[in-house]
């Protein structure tokens, strides 16, 4: 398949997938026929057999022999999948999604900073560090924090080097980004309050207590779900 192929599917993938997740088509509907959806994108049978593979991965459609393809429920949708994951956060299908996701942090993140402090090597304790600096100094712009909080928390992850939890990386950095873009605030009662726990876990994990790292992972978390709930 050539480029242009790839990036028309990408295409009528992204145009069918955010259509499913925001509730164009609900649970249990049918898709139009191939033949409609090939008028409709100006495009082959083959393109959308290949879309209608890509949304069977990501357990958005099944298929019905001889009767097409149809909208899976909500409950058997991949939120692994980033592309799932940030269409049900876009279009806030799901009221209880962010919550969900914070249940993960809980059930996850104490045990990557507790790994963390065990495994981090002095390159992966400079990328965490790195990244806290650039919050400290990017605190009051939203933007600019978010993702240094981010490339903070994708560097813990780095650093547990554990190739199994590499390949969830990018549903858990989802996760974690929907959480934070909700609490960011830069307030003088929150802000300090956020930077001291960064600070705290870092430390931590620099002088490898797998003990404290766990521990201020946990505060960092609990700071988090009192914020979420304040907003909720």
């Amino acid at each position: 398949m050539d480029q242009q192929d790839v990036s028309k599917t990408d295409r009528i993938l992204l145009t069918l997938g955010e259509e499913i997740v925001s509730g164009q088509f609900a649970p249990g509907q049918a898709l139009p026929a191939e033949a409609e959806l090939c008028e409709r994108f100006t495009t082959s049978r083959n393109i959308i057999r290949e879309v209608y593979r890509s949304l069977i991965a990501k357990r958005l459609i099944e298929i019905k022999r001889y009767r097409g393809a149809f909208v899976t429920t909500h409950q058997q949708w991949n939120f692994l999948d980033s592309d799932v994951l940030q269409w049900s956060l876009k279009h806030n299908h799901d009221p209880q999604l962010i919550a969900a996701m914070n249940d993960v942090r809980v059930l996850v993140e104490p045990q990557l900073a507790r790994w963390s402090a065990e495994r981090a090597t002095s390159q992966d304790l400079a990328q965490i560090e790195h990244a806290l600096n650039d919050m400290i100094a990017h605190h009051h712009d939203r933007q600019a924090f978010n993702d240094a909080d981010m490339r903070y928390h994708e560097a813990l992850l780095t650093s547990v080097h554990n190739p199994i939890l590499q390949q969830l990386s990018t549903a858990i950095v989802q996760l974690q980004k929907a959480v934070f873009e909700r609490t960011y605030q830069p307030d003088r009662d929150n802000m300090p309050q956020t930077l001291r726990e960064h600070q705290t876990l870092f430390e931590a994990i620099r002088h490898q207590d797998a003990d404290a790292a766990e521990a201020a992972a946990r505060t960092m978390i609990a700071s988090s779900t009192q914020r979420l709930k304040a907003i909720s």
